[in-house]
């Protein structure tokens, strides 16, 4: 579609300068005695100058050579100066706007070293006293009919792949950001689930022989956090497979609303939970705000789950401000080790993993706490997390409620 209205464009511009052509070439012999009088050849070159701009777009070197082959046998054949003329700063304009800046300026000025020494002869031939005032002026002329509309096109050309460029980093930025987006989601989502899991398994081999029940309620734990853990995965590969430009499809959406399961696979690994969830019941929460809730609280539970010997852990998530709330406050702490205290040591090999990955979390230099650092900067808040002065770990986030309510309903 774009072609076509590329090329009857062209067409237009080819037909208007044919016609402004033929209407125009006997009015502006008249005022030119020492001209010839046009015929037959004189219009069949202004035509065949004009009808070459139909290829500017395709073939501007074509362009070139056709329109600029009949301007020339124009004027070697002593016609007057007339509508033909047209057709330079169109082809130069095309010349810049088409081809690279070098390109354009060695065709550019090929073309007009032939029209300098052609008009040159004309110009010693019917000019008299005033031959170095009229070729001065006439060389200043006709380098601006040359050299202007060139300028524009190569700017114009310029302008273009500079926008062009902006509109690919644009796009190389939006795919850098998926890419951190699903994997701050695999990390979340994924990671959570495997920290549960081996928390469950260690519980299920330490009571394997004493208690079939515990054991019972542990597998069944895995089985539900693998199954969940699992369907983020294949909902974010599944945006992957999706072919560019296409509408991602629908994948499950984590919130508050789910933190009842969260918590109660917390206190399944043997953690003690205290939840006060009164700023999540409080009323609905926007959406971007929900989510950002929902992976802190999750994160900080996971992190809970590291610690080598955190027995408790305190979940508030409560409104700030006049009326509906215009900040969520959202705070998870425990009683762990934290990193000013060394770990005790640990019993299994699960245990010694879980104690290494909580020491990189604990002084913030994990993927974990940057992650929820990132969700609530990007929603205009702030997040804190560090050791407790009286032992244990603590976050703590500020998620504004006002702003988020705003980019959601602008987008």
């Amino acid at each position: 579609m774009e072609r076509a209205r590329t090329w009857l464009a062209d067409v237009a511009i080819a037909l208007v300068l044919v016609v402004v052509g033929i209407g125009g070439t006997h009015g502006a012999s008249q005022g030119q005695d020492w001209a010839r009088e046009p015929g037959v050849l004189a219009y069949t070159l202004v035509v065949v100058a004009a009808l070459a701009l139909v290829l500017r777009s395709h073939y501007p070197r074509t362009t070139l050579l056709i329109s600029g082959a009949a301007l020339l046998t124009y004027l070697v054949a002593n016609y007057a100066y007339g509508p033909i003329m047209i057709t330079v700063p169109v082809v130069l304009y095309t010349l810049g706007a088409q081809l690279p800046l070098r390109s354009a300026l060695r065709w550019a000025g090929g073309y007009y070293a032939a029209f300098f020494v052609v008009s040159t002869v004309r110009l010693l031939d019917d000019s008299g006293a005033d031959l170095w005032r009229q070729g001065a002026a006439w060389a200043i002329a006709s380098l601006a009919m040359f050299g202007a509309p060139l300028a524009i096109g190569a700017a114009l050309q310029t302008r273009r792949e500079s926008q062009a460029d902006v509109r690919a980093a644009l796009a190389r930025r939006a795919v850098s950001e998926e890419r951190l987006r699903m994997a701050q989601e695999l990390h979340d989502s994924v990671g959570h689930g495997l920290a549960v899991i081996a928390m469950q398994a260690g519980v299920a081999l330490h009571v394997l022989d004493r208690n079939p029940e515990k054991v019972r309620a542990a597998l069944e734990a895995i089985r539900d956090t693998s199954r969940s853990s699992l369907d983020g995965l294949r909902a974010e590969l599944q945006v992957l497979r999706s072919p560019v430009g296409e509408a991602a499809p629908r994948r499950p959406v984590a919130g508050l609303a789910e933190a009842g399961v969260l918590l109660d696979r917390i206190r399944a690994g043997g953690v003690e939970v205290v939840a006060d969830l009164s700023g999540a019941l409080a009323g609905d929460l926007p959406p971007d705000v929900d989510v950002a809730a929902y992976r802190i609280v999750q994160e900080s539970l996971t992190n809970v789950l590291r610690h080598a010997s955190a027995t408790r852990a305190e979940v508030r998530i409560r409104r700030s401000g006049s009326g509906s709330g215009d900040e969520l406050l959202v705070s998870v702490s425990d009683n762990g080790v934290g990193s000013s205290v060394p770990s005790p040591p640990v019993s299994s090999a699960s245990s010694a993993s879980s104690a290494a990955s909580a020491s990189a979390e604990d002084d913030g230099s994990g993927t974990g706490i940057a992650g929820m650092r990132a969700r609530a900067e990007a929603l205009g808040g702030r997040l804190q997390a560090g050791p407790r002065a009286g032992g244990g770990f603590a976050v703590h986030a500020r998620l504004p409620l006002v702003r988020a309510d705003l980019s959601g309903s602008s987008t």
